[in-house]
């Protein structure tokens, strides 16, 4: 709170990539406004959706009911999701389709009578939101270690991050990885409900990207232990990655999937927790039997939230938007190419338009500066006085712009991104 009222930073519009402040500064958005937006600030088939459904009406409720809009996005998320998932529980964020996902998963196994699978495995570093039961599954002790008391235990286990492991083999720290849970899952599945995991790159743990082929030895694991296999892909979701959903680089198919964040194209709040067909069936009973999934937000199913994120799908199709995010990637690719070679950056981590830049005190060491001097938020008040908006996560600086940026606004984003960078020397002498 202190350092937003020392330098406060107020929005009043946004066009495109462009957003304004009430002084009236321009910024290209260099973070999507915190990994939401898709297509630009302002797009106009989405405004005209919103407003045609706000002719009809704004909000009934999604429980013991149903609306038009929560009806057909729920057909369209089953049409581009892996094919096993068949089934559609909305809610309001990424946290919250987690916590759902929790409660589903532990409740699944009570239903079919394995009461003793009650614990859950998460990697270390991984984030999956701020409520109770998500920080239960994170592991970032920063924003976590305040809450111990209040949440429930989880095993941790190894993320294979090959730049901050001692070997910076990419095999050899995989291959560690997957021994490790292979001895927890032989000591431990007959009480694990489930695994959750953020698909292919960790987000807010520091943009951590999987060594190839990992997600997809997790995923082997897990049903090998008859573990439910929960993946994240709130952040990496909707063609951040290249992809429309990450677990396509890998052929996953989840027991569970969390989706959040670019599902309105960074519009309106809504999320949604979709599972498989054995999964819903466990909870369809009658009401005698108490299989019931006690779980509903007020504002779930929103028609708003639904009518802004069938024209985000649309537009997606239209303008065959997964395709243009890869293309662009590769463009991207070559610009933090010259940002590598800076003195303080330390690792540069990409997947898609999802990019993590490591600054680090000491290139050859990997030495970080001191927490305390946070270079990388410094940094980032830098690109703000050029001209860009993004945040840090500790000394990683992220960079996610909206999949719609030009090549020539991408081209300034890493100009301003360099220049700010190239005068850290100036910030810790």
């Amino acid at each position: 709170m202190k350092d937003y009222e020392e330098e406060p930073l107020i929005i009043e519009s946004g066009e495109g990539v462009v957003l304004k402040d009430i002084h009236g500064k321009e910024y290209l958005d260099g973070y999507s406004s915190l990994w939401l937006n898709v297509h630009g600030h302002r797009r106009k088939e989405i405004d005209e959706a919103i407003q045609m459904q706000l002719q009809k009406i704004a909000h009934s409720t999604l429980l013991g009911a149903a609306n038009v809009p929560a009806v057909e996005l729920a057909e369209k998320l089953v049409e581009i999701t892996p094919p096993n998932l068949t089934r559609v529980f909305y809610s309001d964020s990424g946290a919250e389709s987690v916590e759902i996902a929790i409660k589903m998963a532990y409740q699944y196994w009570q239903n079919i009578g394995e009461s003793g699978k009650t614990k859950f495995v998460t990697m270390s570093n991984g984030y999956h939101g701020d409520t109770v039961g998500a920080i239960s599954v994170g592991a970032i002790d920063i924003y976590h270690r305040v809450y111990s008391s209040l949440m429930f235990q989880s095993y941790a286990v190894m993320f294979p991050s090959a730049y901050h492991h001692p070997s910076g083999d990419e095999e050899q720290v995989k291959q560690e990885s997957l021994a490790a849970i292979r001895q927890l899952f032989e000591d431990k599945h007959h009480e694990i409900a489930g695994m959750t995991v953020e698909s292919m790159m960790q987000g807010a743990g520091g943009m951590n990207t999987m060594p190839k082929g990992y997600l997809k030895e997790l995923e082997k694991l897990c049903r090998e232990f008859d573990i439910l296999f929960i993946v994240d892909e709130v952040a990496t979701g909707f063609g951040r990655t290249g992809k429309m959903f990450a677990v396509e680089h890998e052929g996953v198919q989840p027991d569970i999937m969390t989706i959040a964040k670019g599902i309105t194209g960074g519009y309106l709040p809504v999320a949604a927790t979709m599972t498989t067909e054995p999964i819903y069936r466990a909870f369809y009973a009658d009401y005698a039997e108490m299989k019931t999934f006690f779980h509903g937000h007020s504002y779930t199913g929103n028609q708003l939230g639904c009518a802004a994120a069938l024209a985000n799908l649309e537009i997606f199709e239209k303008e065959k938007l997964v395709d243009q995010a890869a293309q662009k990637a590769e463009y991207v690719k070559s610009i933090l190419a010259e940002i590598a070679e800076l003195p303080f950056v330390g690792d540069i981590r990409q997947l898609g338009l999802m990019c993590g830049i490591e600054l680090v005190q000491d290139k050859e060491t990997k030495q970080p500066f001191p927490a305390e001097d946070r270079v990388a938020y410094k940094a980032t008040l830098r690109m703000r006085e050029l001209g860009m908006l993004t945040r840090p996560l500790g000394d990683v600086i992220v960079f996610m712009p909206p999949l719609v940026t030009s090549y020539e606004q991408l081209t300034q984003m890493g100009k301003i991104m360099k220049q700010a960078i190239s005068e850290i020397q100036l910030v810790v002498k």
